[in-house]
């Protein structure tokens, strides 16, 4: 079955150029212009991942997201204006899986699609064994995580990153590795998303009895999720 794609951008010409493309390459895809229709249609359940711009008229992308992430763990796939850090990390923080600069090719749009496709279809390395660390207890095959008895409520690529950092528990991963494993693609210099991404996880699971956070910053090599022995 094909993969269903909500593009949502104010620029008509590039919407249909990249509808096109993606339908070419095998997506079924729908198209609306504004952010207010956007989250609509995002929320609608038709869809498998939603491609949603920031900069729109009347309400912005980052709005649209904000009311898309209220409700629904939808993989969002954001398009900002190249050079705008600003933009970009508060679409991380809001809950957006990945980003692309506009201006971007319909190759580029379609490969990180994919990525994030495949990642949130069928977890990270596609091992669907319940994963447990201390009180850290991840489903992949379900996309379901639990921290002491209560589900956690992750976004796709949050899912990902914290399903890596247990496989590895106690013992660091680099950002290159979270990003290229998580995110599909290899980490670009000064590229600040894997640190959002984290940031929300450690945010979401709260803080040991001791004050730390489960996920440490081991410096010059990366994140490591505190084994059960360390907890």
């Amino acid at each position: 079955m094909a993969a269903r794609v909500l593009l949502i951008d104010d620029d008509v010409e590039l919407v249909e150029l990249m509808r096109d493309y993606l339908v070419r390459e095998g997506f079924a895809v729908d198209t609306a212009h504004d952010g207010a229709s956007g989250a609509a249609a995002a929320l609608s359940g038709r869809f498998d991942i939603a491609v949603l711009d920031v900069m729109m008229p009347g309400q912005s992308g980052l709005e649209a997201l904000r009311q898309i992430r209220a409700a629904s763990n939808l993989p969002v796939l954001m398009l900002t204006a190249r050079g705008d850090d600003a933009d970009r990390i508060l679409g991380l923080e809001l809950g957006a899986d990945d980003y692309v600069p506009k201006p971007c090719t319909p190759r580029e749009l379609t490969a990180r699609l994919r990525a994030i496709l495949k990642r949130s279809g069928n977890g990270v390395g596609g091992n669907a064994a319940v994963l447990a660390v201390g009180r850290l207890t991840l489903r992949p095959a379900e996309r379901r995580a639990e921290f002491s008895g209560k589900t956690l409520t992750l976004t796709s690529t949050e899912f990902n990153l914290l399903e890596i950092l247990a496989r590895h528990a106690g013992r660091p991963v680099s950002k290159e590795e979270l990003s290229q494993e998580a995110l599909g693609r290899p980490l670009a210099r000064y590229d600040r998303s894997i640190d959002v991404h984290v940031s929300s996880i450690r945010q979401k699971l709260g803080r040991l009895a001791d004050g730390r956070s489960l996920i440490q910053t081991v410096i010059r090599k990366g994140y490591q999720l505190i084994a059960e022995a360390e907890s």
